[in-house]
């Protein structure tokens, strides 16, 4: 395999999504092959305890490593071999064949996450088309068909989240509110991609500064009622796994978020993440009973819609092309 090729072609690989876009993938190169891992310390184990979203990043990056690579002319697979010891989910390595995909590496570079409004919902062709890609790895994707219910759950969970102080802990390592932050433009969730003007960053900034104080007087409960992404429009999707899904299992099902991210964003519609409902044990079974699913099968739930303006690029610490 030529390692100097797939190396220039990394900054597109990069634009993998992750939780608080931490770029938690790794990756490491020997003779003919490239070894995919995560580091620890780019990952969420007070939000993310299950490692639920640092395994279907890692698909995700994946998924993006075999797009970017096909679209080069580059013919790759990927050799599944998961070991939580060693941070490694698998690796890289030469194929006889192209991988099989529809993505170009402009879908990758264009996809973001928005924040922001949307104008509408996805169309149910569009609904299909997703669904069919969750069901081929044998699960499935749900639209929500009582959006208006989410609401209360959605306060819920960032109550729940924002009583935490190790979650609030986390949270603010990896929050980049003011642009001299040194690593604004590397990684963690700056003000433009959360879409807050300058008085609602600098409004969070203190009252996350202010948290040990403020929790015991109502500062969850505040911030949990300072946002209604629900209001912004857009229909609420669920991605949905099959039953006793393991861990490479959640790395595999990384690798079909990807896809249906790509397929809303080539159907020009964008996505927002909204997981902390199934952070928290109490919204998740209660989103689990409004579709009649397993909660343990909830993989990732996101706001869909078609975005009114540009949304801002998210910040990569391999960025250059």
């Amino acid at each position: 395999m030529d390692l100097a090729a797939f190396r220039a072609l990394e900054p597109f690989c990069w634009r993998a999504p992750s939780a608080h876009n931490t770029q938690p993938w790794r990756l490491r190169y020997e003779t003919g092959t490239v070894h995919v891992g995560w580091h620890a310390a780019h990952t969420l184990p007070a939000a993310d305890p299950t490692g639920r979203d640092l395994r279907l990043s890692l698909g995700a990056f994946v998924e993006t490593c075999l797009i970017v690579a096909a679209d080069a002319g580059l013919h790759l697979e990927f050799i599944s071999g998961y070991d939580e010891q060693h941070r490694q989910v698998g690796r890289l390595r030469p194929a006889r064949h192209r991988y099989p995909t529809p993505f170009r590496t402009t879908d990758v570079w264009q996809r973001r996450t928005d924040r922001g409004r949307f104008a509408a919902g996805p169309e149910q062709q569009t609904l299909d088309a997703v669904d069919a890609i969750a069901r081929q790895a044998g699960g499935g994707l749900h639209a929500v068909p009582y959006p208006d219910r989410l609401g209360a759950l959605l306060r819920a969970a960032d109550r729940r989240l924002y009583a935490d102080p190790a979650v609030v802990t986390e949270l603010r390592r990896w929050l980049r509110l003011d642009p001299t932050h040194p690593s604004y433009h590397a990684d963690g969730l700056n003000d433009r991609c959360l879409a807050l003007s300058r008085p609602a960053a600098t409004g969070l900034r203190a009252a996350l500064a202010a948290y040990p104080l403020l929790r015991r007087l109502g500062l969850p409960r505040l911030l949990a009622a300072a946002d209604d992404p629900l209001a912004r429009g857009g229909a609420v999707l669920v991605l949905v796994g099959p039953a006793d899904l393991d861990r490479p299992g959640q790395v595999e099902f990384g690798r079909v978020l990807l896809r249906v991210w790509l397929t809303l964003h080539t159907a020009g519609l964008a996505a927002h993440p909204l997981s902390q409902l199934i952070d928290v044990d109490a919204t998740r079974t209660a989103l689990g009973a409004l579709l009649d699913v397993a909660p343990d099968r909830l993989l990732h739930v996101t706001r869909v819609g078609r975005p009114t303006r540009p949304a801002p690029r998210s910040a990569r610490r391999l960025g250059t092309v």
